[in-house]
């Protein structure tokens, strides 16, 4: 990815798109000069502040604090001054100005030659990291550089806490700005080294902050450190001939405690082991520098543990990090990578959706992966459904270690589901709609609370998680017990007609604007599985589910609420209902709504929105891709064109569904639009929302789009199956995914498609279904089929006025 001084005007974007991260630090692509910044950004994952909640007319369980992602001291700065002049790309002559991030070194790359106003000439050259090697560790190397004549140049390199971070008060979605929420606890410098402690005043959070350097100057150069409550400054100062260059490199460290334990991984641990009867796989010799802390660390010895990390660091020394990075990263691309031959632009989106996710996420512990990741602060860097809901089911296939760490988050957090649960007058478990602390932060009940379907969202990526890795001792660990207590929460809520059909009343489904409904379909389809999940999970390890209580009895209940659940369908329409009388609604007159009315949420009451055929994001189209079972192919076809015509993609969770089923029943290149759609989401800010940092379920939404669209992969059945489709603007398809262990490698060609077990030995091999015929793929050879011949689905299906995705398709 390349940026030039042409981008100027897409500094935010620029900053969310070439962000570094390595799931537990994240640094957003500033200028290292701080300024001009669109939002400057140094977060660490879960850091947080708390806030209070204000409501015109509260109400009994409505949440009273909410967490806000908060800053991390920002140790990327490093400004120049040349001749007294400060080095600022909005003055003076910028000869060049050129950043790359290198998706296969995990690096951003900076070029300016930049002529100030006094005549001066200099070359600056700068490469930074987030290692994925190191967890705490993120470094800089920079250098200036004389052009044509002599300069005299003084080099601030800046640890800076409580930047100032501008507020986007246009937009309701927008992250709450917190002035100075970090308090001082802690200094100390030393020789060209310093770090800072700070702590958050309400949510009793402390981070730590080191910095180590390595300078390679001319003789003349002279040094001087400061050290403040909010700034540790190294200055280098001294004359540059032509030619000759100032070499630093910075070396940071981040450390962090949390003080509510309930979310600390150690005392996560401690109530598993009471509740399983023995210790979880994996925890047992947690390195010492667990990145979830104790919450009992003083700011000394906190800020002992990150110099001790910078430090090393630097011993490591920089070379040795560069090349531990590609490594990493040639390790994961070996799965992560996705082939598109006929569109590079598309293929060049596609690898930067892919790394932006494996970055996003670890696999030691047990961290989980915001909305926007750690690339910015959008919706306040909740967690929502958007991670088991889209990211989840790519990771599990390519990076299951990550997928495992974010279920073990949410684990770590079922208490707090419990007692959400318990104040909603309801059994078993609630997970919070919008959280980073575990307890849930949504004022807007209708979407939060009522938004139900998460649990389920959260049982499905267990389950699938399960069937995709083998994974019996997280299952026995963890996932048996967040998917009882799930079920229990959907026995509970649910409603029994005198009919004999079971209901769940009340809910909102993913489209969020047809609220507080009856049978949501997704909702439904999903706690059916949840339901018989939990069962089946219950019924194999019987002795695991006594500790919970479960029984026999509790087990059959569930069984006889999911056969019962109902499905609401429009006989006279032919189609399934979005919610129980849906196809009954009035319609959105689309004709009468303008280019400048979308999206519908800023410009309509929710009044409006609640009580007409208006879809914001797929929701009967999503059912059909996590539950393709439960509908025939006629029943697909039909429901996918009566719902394309009324959903207006106010959301980026939207396209890559609706690319999936466009795919199934025919219409590939309305899919292939879709597909582009989401995997620009954030290149061409489609949503004018990458500023505040990008949309990972989106970026996972392209992976989806290729694999279960054009790849036809289904795994709602713990099996592997495929229906491949290739559009015309491809010649190639090709990817990677891991089942139980193995990579299987699937290529689709005009004619044919081939599956093989690349680093699989003889007589290993792997049963899938290939177009309904059940084929194994071994190590000996490749298995070769002929590619299926996609359905003939007549025209394609309207869409609301003006709200087709970009036609791609036919260039």
């Amino acid at each position: 990815m390349r940026r030039t001084e042409k981008d100027a005007d897409r500094l935010a974007e620029t900053e969310s798109i070439f962000a570094l991260s390595n799931g537990w630090l994240g640094w957003r692509g500033n200028l290292d000069e701080g300024e001009p910044y669109g939002m400057p950004g140094s977060y660490l994952n879960g850091f947080h502040e708390r806030r209070e909640l204000a409501y015109p007319e509260d109400g009994y369980a409505f949440p009273q604090l909410s967490d806000t992602v908060v800053s991390a001291p920002n140790a990327a700065l490093i400004r120049l001054w040349v001749d007294g002049e400060p080095f600022d790309v909005r003055t003076g002559t910028l000869r060049r100005h050129e950043r790359v991030l290198d998706l296969r070194a995990g690096l951003v790359e900076r070029h300016t030659e930049w002529i100030s106003l006094g005549g001066r000439g200099v070359r600056v050259r700068s490469t930074r990291l987030v290692s994925l090697a190191h967890r705490p560790v993120a470094a800089v190397r920079w250098e200036v550089e004389a052009l044509d004549g002599p300069v005299e140049v003084r080099v601030c390199s800046d640890l800076l806490a409580n930047q100032r971070v501008p507020e986007r008060s246009d937009d309701p979605r927008a992250a709450t700005v917190l002035d100075d929420p970090l308090v001082a606890e802690y200094r100390r410098s030393e020789e060209l080294d310093g770090v800072l402690v700070h702590r958050t005043g309400r949510s009793g959070q402390r981070v730590a902050v080191a910095v180590a350097h390595l300078v390679e100057a001319p003789g003349t150069t002279a040094t001087d450190t400061g050290c403040e409550a909010d700034r540790f400054r190294l200055t280098l100062s001294g004359p540059l001939r032509p030619r000759q260059r100032l070499r630093l490199t910075k070396f940071a460290a981040y450390e962090c405690t949390r003080a509510d334990v309930v979310g600390d991984p150690a005392r996560a641990d401690g109530e598993l082991a009471a509740r399983t009867g023995h210790e979880p796989a994996g925890t047992a010799g947690r390195p010492a520098d667990d990145p979830g802390g104790t919450g009992a660390e003083s700011p000394i010895e906190l800020a002992t543990r990150a110099v001790r990390a910078a430090t090393e660091a630097r011993s490591v020394g920089w070379d040795a990090l560069v090349a531990e990075q590609r490594t990493w990263l040639d390790a994961a691309w070996t799965t992560a990578d996705v082939v598109l031959d006929g569109d590079p632009e598309l293929q060049q989106a596609t690898r930067f959706a892919l790394f932006h996710l494996i970055q996003a996420g670890r696999a030691e512990g047990d961290r989980t992966i915001p909305a926007k990741g750690l690339t910015g602060n959008g919706y306040d860097g909740h967690v929502l459904w958007d991670t088991e809901g889209y990211v989840l089911p790519v990771l599990t296939y390519v990076a299951p270690a990550m997928a495992r760490s974010a279920l073990r988050w949410r684990y770590a957090h079922l208490p707090e589901a419990r007692e959400r649960a318990a104040e909603l007058r309801l059994p078993g478990a609630s997970f919070p709609w919008r959280t980073i602390g575990g307890r849930e932060c949504s004022g807007y009940w209708p979407a939060g609370t009522a938004g139900l379907h998460v649990n389920a969202d959260v049982a499905d990526a267990v389950l699938r998680y399960v069937a995709a890795t083998g994974d019996e001792e997280f299952l026995v660990d963890a996932g048996l017990e967040m998917l009882v207590e799930t079920a229990r929460l959907w026995h509970g809520f649910g409603h029994w007609s005198d009919t004999g059909s079971f209901h769940l009343r009340g809910v909102t489904g993913p489209d969020e604007y047809t609220a507080l409904v009856d049978d949501n379909v997704f909702t439904n389809l999903m706690a059916r599985r949840n339901l018989r999940g939990a069962a089946d999970a219950a019924e194999a390890h019987p002795e695991v589910a006594a500790r919970f209580g479960v029984d026999a009895a509790e087990v059959a209940a569930w069984r006889a609420a999911a056969d019962a659940v109902h499905l609401p369908y429009d006989p006279k329409r032919g189609v399934h209902q979005q919610s129980a009388g849906f196809t009954e609604l009035p319609e959105w007159d689309f004709e009468s709504t303008g280019e400048d009315d979308y999206p519908l949420l800023l410009h309509f009451p929710y009044l409006e929105l609640y009580r007409k055929q208006v879809v914001k994001q797929a929701d009967v189209v999503l059912a059909m891709l996590r539950s393709p079972g439960d509908f025939t192919a006629e029943e697909k076809a039909r429901n996918f064109a009566y719902y394309e015509a009324r959903t207006v993609r106010d959301s980026s969770l939207s396209s890559p569904g609706q690319a999936v089923l466009a795919a199934e029943v025919g219409h590939l290149d309305l899919a292939y639009d879709h597909f582009a759609e989401s995997v620009l989401q954030d290149l061409e800010d489609l949503g004018d929302k990458t500023a505040d940092g990008l949309h990972l379920a989106a970026l996972a939404g392209a992976w989806v789009a290729l694999v279960q669209g054009f790849g036809g992969l289904r795994d709602d059945r713990g099996e592997l199956s495929f229906s491949p489709r290739l559009p015309r603007r491809l010649t190639r398809l090709a990817f990677s995914l891991l089942w139980h262990g193995q990579r299987l490698r699937v290529a689709i060609a005009p004619e044919e498609v081939r599956y093989d077990l690349p680093e699989a030995g003889p007589g290993t091999g792997i049963d899938l279904w290939h177009d309904g015929e059940r084929v194994r793929v071994t190590g000996d050879a490749p298995c070769v089929r002929p590619l299926p011949a996609a359905p003939d689905p007549g025209p394609e299906p309207p869409t609301p006025p003006g709200r087709r995705p970009a036609r791609r398709s036919a260039d």
